[in-house]
Parts: structure tokens; sequence; C-alpha cells
């Protein structure tokens, strides 16, 4: 039996890494941040797919760098998505939670799920069949793809190679560690020759990648403040590449306006949010994360920068139905 062409790009921030199932049914999983729609278009397109003919968006969750590209290629192409019921839900009500674009401070345009999975639910491209994987613990609805012709496994951002993703305790809920370990259980199970992660490169030998995501995840459980230092850094990193590094005087009023800072400042490090801003700060620089380019604090982490144009839009889901109408 012919099977179908699976196409891994890896991608630089702010965008997530993208796959295209090439077949009689082209799909595409993941189709990046908002600000890179049209380089999205166009690697699809030197692929040999023309956006018309996608056959359906696969959503492996609802963060921005994930699904920033849906709008463009909904609107223009009509290309149907799909993604977790759950995230389903919230992404069609227009919910200020959905993709946690509020709380995170990252724009999203407007988008519909049209194909709303569950667990074990196939979607066949023609010569391959993915098998929907529930995989919570990065976000709820999180969901993995298996490939079993071909033992592939596209695992979005439940782990990386030697990386595992952040975990949010305040949307995701307190037991989003223990999630993200019975996922990563699960999936130990399968025969899995290469899985394609949303950050980073390809991994070669996922079981063991999934073994020391999971040893990683064990320690973490009795010390959660590591699992708190983890994402802070991550979403700041994420926001400097959004907005291609923010000017020191700007950034105690811009953190504090921040659900996420506040959240974990008060919750998570039992201080205050005014006292947090600058022991964040000497963290970024400390571990590499970021560091200070004449008063300018930059992420390191290789990136494309938005265009200045976009950084500058503040497009949330509850303002989606306004947006429809002016755009």
């Amino acid at each position: 039996m012919e099977k179908s062409n699976i196409i891994f790009f890896e991608r630089k921030f702010p965008s997530a890494n993208m796959v295209l199932i090439q077949d009689q049914r082209p799909i595409l999983i993941d189709p990046g941040f908002g600000s890179d729609a049209k380089k999205t278009e166009q690697l699809i397109k030197d692929a040999g797919v023309s956006p018309k003919a996608l056959h359906l968006i696969v959503n492996t969750h609802y963060h921005s760098d994930h699904v920033g590209g849906n709008f463009h290629l909904q609107r223009n192409y009509g290309v149907r998505i799909a993604a977790h019921k759950w995230d389903a839900h919230l992404i069609n009500m227009g919910d200020a939670e959905a993709c946690s674009a509020e709380w995170l401070d990252q724009p999203v345009e407007p988008y519909r799920v049209d194909t709303k999975l569950a667990h074990n639910d196939e979607i066949n491209s023609g010569n391959s069949t993915l098998k929907v994987l529930h995989t919570p613990g990065h976000t709820l609805g999180h969901i993995s793809l298996y490939e079993p012709e071909q033992e592939l496994l596209i695992c979005g951002d439940l782990f990386h190679n030697n990386d595992i993703g952040w975990l949010n305790m305040f949307r995701e809920g307190v037991s989003a560690i223990q999630r993200s370990i019975e996922s990563l259980d699960d999936l130990s199970t399968l025969r899995i020759q290469k899985a394609y992660p949303g950050h980073g490169p390809q991994i070669e030998n996922p079981l063991v990648a999934i073994d020391a995501a999971r040893k990683r995840l064990e320690k973490w459980s009795t010390m959660p403040e590591k699992i708190a230092w983890h994402a802070c850094k991550r979403i700041f990193a994420f926001t400097l590449i959004m907005k291609n590094g923010l000017a020191r005087q700007e950034i105690d009023s811009y953190l504090l306006k921040c659900g996420w800072f506040q959240d974990f400042a008060r919750s998570a490090f039992q201080m205050q949010p005014e006292d947090f801003v600058h022991i964040l700060l000497d963290e970024m620089v400390r571990s590499g994360a970021a560091s200070w380019h004449n008063d300018q604090l930059m992420a390191t982490a290789p990136y494309d920068a938005p265009q200045k144009s976009w950084a500058e839009k503040s497009i949330k889901p509850r303002d989606w139905n306004t947006y429809e109408l002016l755009t």
C-alpha cells in the first residue's frame, strides 16, 4: 500500500513546528504563529500543496504559537479546523479563557473549530490514518497524533527533545503534572520510531525521550518551585520574542499587568508581584534565557522577529466578534 509523505518543518520562534501530511487529502498540523501566516502558506506551497487543497488543519492544542495560522488559512481558503472537543467549546464560544490568550497576553486572530476530536478518533488522509490520542498536561485539551504504519508520533508540547512543555497550574489545574506523567505512560506503550515535537528537532529515539521526560516530571512533582520557574522563563521569553525585546523602563509596568505574572508571583512564589519583577529578570539573565542589549532585554533563543505592526496588536478571544467585523 502506498504511504503518505509526512513532512516535518522545524521552525524558529514565535512559531511552533509544523507537520504536513502530503496525500490525497492533505492535512496540516499546527500552522504556527499569526505573524508567520504568509511564511506558513509559502512553506505549504513549496512542499507542493496548494493551501486551498488542504483537507484539514489539526491543532495539537490552542496556544498561539500553534494556532495563529488558523485565521489566515480558514478565512482565505476555507480550510476546516479540527481540535480537541474541550478546546473547541471555548474557541467557538469566544470565551475569554480560549487559547489562554488573555492570561498570557498573546494575540490570536479569530477562528472556528469545525471538527471536534476525542480520544481514539481517526483522521484519514487517503493512504494514512492518524489516531487521535488525548494527552493532557501542557493543556487540558492537548492531543498527540499517532501513525501506526510508519510508527510516527506528533507529540505537540507534551515533550520535546531533552525538554518538556511548561505546565500551567493556574489554567490547567494543579494536577497538570500528574496528567502529563499519565500521558507519557500511555505513549510509552506504543511502537514509535520517530517523534515530531512542537519545538526543537525531530526525536530519533522517542521512548528514551519519553522516559527522560517522565523522570524529570517525577522529580519535579515534589519541587513545585521548579515547575513554576520553568513556566515563568518560557512564558516571558516568548513575550520577549513576540515584542522583539522590551526596554528596561517598560518591563515593570508590562509584567505587573500580566495575569500569568501576578499568579506565579503570588501563588507559586508567595511574593508581591512588585518584588518578583527583578527576581525574574535576574533569573532570565542568569539562566541564559535573555540578555541585555543597550537597556533592551532580548530573548536568546533563535527567532524571527514579528513585524512591528503585528507585535503591537492586542487581539484576544473577547474581541473576536468585533475583529471579524473590522477585517
